[in-house]
């Protein structure tokens, strides 16, 4: 299968063309694509700096830049070298300004503009970080929320995108022969979510990740038994302290998320009051 190069150019941080890529590329089981990222493209001194690298490494070039002498100048060497462009907003743009009636704003970043949501943002996902496996776990009532389960139940994957949603995310590994500390059990603040899975599922991922690390793949870490106590201890854990259970079973990271920000609304707004065992979603 052919190498396909993705340089992805933005006059900003490029969050928007790297969901635009991940959702175009998740149509195409198995593509080898080797994505580049070029931020903050806003002088012509930092396009010619970057289309070296592009023409030693040709392939799809992808933008979102406000500046129109940028963008023409990037288009222009493009085809010089031969290589295909996509403006990614354009359509988009040019559709919701006919039916607006208005010219868009030729912003660079307009979309990320620094207000106390974002910065909100960012912070989440300095506590989530610093919070990852059960660290610093003194911290875990300034949380909102606080993701428990056994090895390789996808905590800190589903911990980082809450985080890119806001949520000041920690998350505790349940082991048997180390029950986590206290504190977990007092917390006021945080909605604390088990996560679940499979016997089976959690041993195949397990075996595969310890493959990806050339480690033995049979060991107490896979044994069907053991995996088996694992689970049901984590599962007893939830339900003695009433936390909501989400199976990741046959969930995506964002589907979890999902359910779990539904947790925290049915919370927040109240409905969730008066339920005293754990919650399967």
């Amino acid at each position: 299968m052919t190498r396909l190069h993705l340089h992805l150019l933005s006059d900003s941080t490029g969050e928007t063309l790297e969901m635009i890529a991940k959702a175009a590329l998740a149509q195409f089981e198995g593509a080898d694509v080797d994505r580049h990222f070029w931020p903050m493209v806003r002088s012509h001194q930092h396009l010619d700096r970057i289309m070296g690298e592009i023409t030693r490494n040709p392939g799809l070039v992808l933008f979102t830049l406000a500046n129109m002498e940028i963008r023409e100048r990037l288009e222009a060497k493009c085809r010089d070298a031969g290589l295909a462009t996509v403006s990614a907003l354009d359509e988009v743009t040019r559709r919701l300004s006919s039916l607006l009636g208005q010219e868009a704003h030729a912003r660079p970043g307009r979309q990320h503009r620094m207000d106390e949501a974002y910065f909100a943002r960012v912070e989440a996902i300095q506590f989530t970080i610093a919070h990852d496996d059960g660290l610093m776990w003194e911290e875990w009532e300034e949380a909102d929320i606080v993701l428990a389960g056994v090895s390789r139940t996808s905590k800190t994957p589903t911990s980082i995108y809450l985080a890119n949603r806001g949520f000041r995310t920690a998350n505790i590994p349940i082991v048997v022969e180390s029950p986590p500390p206290r504190t977990l059990f007092g917390l006021k603040k945080p909605l604390v979510v088990g996560l679940t899975t499979s016997p089976d599922r959690l041993i195949q991922i397990r075996r595969n990740r310890l493959l990806s690390l050339n480690q033995a793949p049979e060991t107490d870490y896979v044994d069907h038994d053991r995996v088996e106590k694992e689970l049901k201890f984590a599962r007893r854990m939830f339900a003695d302290n009433g936390w909501p259970v989400i199976d990741v079973t046959r969930r995506s990271i964002e589907e979890t998320a999902a359910a779990v920000i539904n947790l925290v609304n049915e919370r927040q707004s109240g409905l969730s009051k008066g339920n005293t065992g754990p919650k399967p979603v």
